[in-house]
């Protein structure tokens, strides 16, 4: 079976929504996951500090502002080779320069904000339809965080409310991007309680496992499968290929859900996870066993 020969670096971030309160969270944390290795990790991958890496805003209502927070942290490890492209509609994706720009780059990293944004708008173009080719057929690394990471898989979930995501219908889902068909990602992990929300997703697709991506911290995906986690927090896999029990389908929407037997792995930086042979892999990079020093709330 062919594989994809580039990688997709998903990253659960800190970014904005495009709200009030989420634009002065972003302020707050400052991106804060790039002094953490993570962005240096996406420059290593794909290439270098001279690499091309064109960072796609099309998620987030606030642009300008995180385009500029990229150059600048991008900037700051040496790399500047960086190019802005502020999608917010479907002719955009028409232009011919950024079609020009994304047949060229070594990269992309989709942005945070509204991954329904990044479906509707990208969905069934041409300019995805390059970056999807690129990524199957080159070394070429599609890079994103927040929305930008959970709009990477076929299921995408574009909504839930934590509180209720134990009930039947709460969570909603539609066709993502379409980079790997094997997984459903989320972000923000932790700080949201997203885990109910993810088994609901899980529940409703146990062909596929789910990736939690806690703030700071990432998944690096290889040929489509291999897995390693990046960064200063967690990563939680949700398993449900060996369910037993599953009440979803017969319930009413708005009942609670019930499941038999579905597991549950949590990596940390260093640690792996093979998709297709659902297998935790304690060591697949030097980190896994070593002490970090890390900020608790």
């Amino acid at each position: 079976m062919l594989f994809p020969k580039g990688k997709l670096i998903a990253i659960g971030g800190a970014e904005d929504k495009g709200t009030i309160s989420d634009k002065e969270d972003f302020h707050r944390n400052n991106l804060n996951f790039f002094e953490l290795g993570i962005l240096r990790r996406i420059v290593e991958e794909s290439g270098g500090p001279l690499s091309r890496i064109e960072v796609i805003t099309t998620a987030s209502m606030i642009p300008f502002e995180v385009g500029d927070n990229y150059l600048n942290a991008f900037g700051q490890i040496g790399c500047t080779n960086i190019g802005l492209m502020h999608i917010r509609n479907r002719a955009d994706t028409n232009d011919p320069d950024f079609l020009q720009r994304i047949k060229e780059c070594n990269a992309v990293m989709f942005s945070g904000g509204n991954q329904l944004r990044l479906s509707v708008t990208d969905g069934g173009t041409e300019f995805l339809s390059i970056i999807k080719r690129r990524y199957q057929e080159e070394n070429f690394v599609v890079a994103g965080t927040s929305a930008g990471a959970m709009a990477m898989s076929s299921t995408m979930i574009y909504e839930g409310n934590a509180a209720r995501a134990h009930l039947k219908g709460e969570v909603k889902m539609t066709t993502g991007l379409g980079f790997i068909s094997t997984a459903i990602i989320d972000s923000h992990f932790e700080k949201r309680g997203r885990f109910g929300r993810l088994a609901q997703a899980v529940a409703c697709n146990p062909s596929c496992i789910g990736i939690g991506l806690g703030e700071d911290t990432g998944m690096i995906i290889t040929e489509g499968n291999k897995m390693e986690a990046i960064g200063s927090g967690c990563v939680i896999i949700i398993d449900g290929h060996d369910v037993s029990f599953s009440n979803i389908a017969d319930i009413p929407d708005g009942n609670p859900f019930s499941l038999e037997n579905l597991k549950v792995h949590i990596c940390e930086k260093g640690n792996g996870y093979l998709i297709n042979e659902r297998k935790f892999i304690p060591l697949v990079a030097e980190g896994a066993v070593i002490k970090k020093q890390v900020d608790v709330e």
